[in-house]
């Protein structure tokens, strides 16, 4: 039994000594919202409104494969508006380091949009390019921009929902 004693406190304080605090988690903040809407402010995302794209699908670029579609959500606010909920799936491609010792990664995602004409009648396929540009490190990994074919249209607010909205 004395023999055994101090094994059992070594194995007690092993233990108490691999617990964590919450400090020592990487926050994640990676769920981004897309909406797209005209000039006047409607809503171009209603999958059956005439005028709205009814289409969307997305593909990774960076993919191994050219055939790489990436999973999303359309979905509905209480006020009838759609958008896309993107939360990860496409492949992510180291870009820099930071000053700040942060790393940066970027996914390049093709947007395919289809417009319905009328009930019976939908426009040419649009190709539109998504960039998302993430910032990772020991306490966070966020998106810290979006641009949309070329252009900036999104830039990270600190506790801020990540949210664009494309005018079409």
């Amino acid at each position: 039994m004395k023999k055994l004693f101090p094994l059992l406190m070594l194995i007690g304080l092993l233990l108490l000594s691999c617990g964590s605090d919450d400090d020592s988690l990487q926050k994640i903040d990676q769920l981004f919202h897309l909406y797209i809407k005209d000039s006047t402010g409607k809503d171009l995302l209603n999958p059956t409104k005439v005028g709205s794209f009814t289409g969307l699908s997305l593909n990774d670029e960076l993919a191994a494969n050219d055939n790489a579609p990436v999973n999303f959500n359309r979905k509905m606010l209480s006020d009838s508006t759609y958008y896309m909920e993107y939360l990860a799936g496409a492949t992510r491609q180291f870009v820099e380091d930071s000053p700040d010792g942060s790393k940066i990664y970027k996914s390049e995602i093709e947007v395919s949009l289809t417009k319905k004409l009328s009930e019976t009648q939908n426009a040419p396929v649009v190709l539109d390019k998504l960039e998302i540009f993430y910032r990772s490190s020991p306490n966070i990994f966020e998106v810290s921009r979006v641009l949309y074919n070329s252009q900036l249209v999104f830039s990270k607010v600190q506790d801020q929902p990540n949210e664009v909205t494309i005018i079409k």
